[in-house]
């Protein structure tokens, strides 16, 4: 593994692995540190670059506001700087797969397929929503990210996860947040709504959402299959939000495999 920060921007890049590259984009509480499983698993089968957010765990705050183009163009020139301008295949997590959404139909030469897991269509879709996601800044500059943390952490699996599991994405979380980037994140989320977007995706999509997620739920991962064409969505048993964590091995097997189609179809 290589670790390396883009000289343009200051985004922190796990680099691991040989094969064909996957982006790997995490969700608003997390890091590059949430994607341990996958890189375990499949670092011999494909290269997998996995960042920390602009504002997040080790990659530099940024300079300037950034609204979801900004985060999509932070995407980008990871892949520019690391894969030749790709194209790549893109895995995002939740606030991930909003980003990666973006991603393709801002920069759809950058982009060989989209993996979107546990990801939805942004918070704008319900007022409500916005409003919830627009109050998580003040939330974690009044509580601090230990409890922030605390407090948020265990949502993102299932009732049944072990309590190993659920101690590693508190401390994920604890490590990866801080403002200004988490406020940068939330605003995204509360000002986008990428319904409309879905139709004009022309790349291999997989949807993949755990069934016992409560965060998203698997009606976003239904709305996200049904308006992107020909993407096809898969349910994981006994997974909540962070399904690439707590059911490691039927994701990777369901990543693997549609990674690998992808590029006999482009072979």
């Amino acid at each position: 593994m290589t670790t390396t920060t883009l000289r343009t921007t200051g985004v922190h890049v796990e680099d691991t692995g040989s094969g064909p590259t996957i982006l790997c984009l995490h969700g608003i509480g997390s890091s590059s540190a949430s994607f341990a499983p996958q890189v375990a698993a499949l670092a011999g089968e494909f290269r997998l670059l996995a960042w920390d957010a602009p504002g997040y765990a080790r990659s530099a705050d940024p300079e300037s506001s950034l609204d979801l183009d900004g985060f999509a163009d932070a995407a980008a020139a990871v892949i520019e700087e690391y894969a030749a301008a790709g194209p790549v295949h893109v895995l995002g997590v939740s606030w991930g797969g909003v980003i990666a959404v973006r991603l393709a139909t801002r920069h759809p030469e950058l982009v060989r397929s989209l993996v979107l897991a546990d990801a939805s269509r942004g918070s704008g879709t319900a007022p409500e929503k916005a409003a919830a996601m627009r109050a998580r800044a003040a939330e974690l500059d009044a509580a601090g990210s230990d409890a922030f943390a605390g407090g948020r952490g265990p949502r993102l699996v299932s009732p049944d996860a072990p309590g190993e599991l659920v101690d590693r994405v508190v401390a994920t979380m604890r490590d990866a947040i801080r403002l200004p980037g988490y406020g940068l994140a939330a605003e995204s989320m509360a000002a986008t709504d990428l319904t409309s977007e879905l139709a004009a995706i022309d790349t291999p999509t997989l949807v993949l959402c755990g069934d016992q997620d409560q965060v998203t739920g698997i009606t976003e991962s239904q709305a996200l299959a049904g308006g992107i064409p020909d993407a096809v969505l898969v349910t994981l048993r006994g997974a909540g939000h962070l399904a690439n964590q707590e059911s490691p091995e039927a994701f990777n097997a369901w990543l693997s495999s549609f990674v690998g189609i992808v590029e006999r179809l482009y072979a």
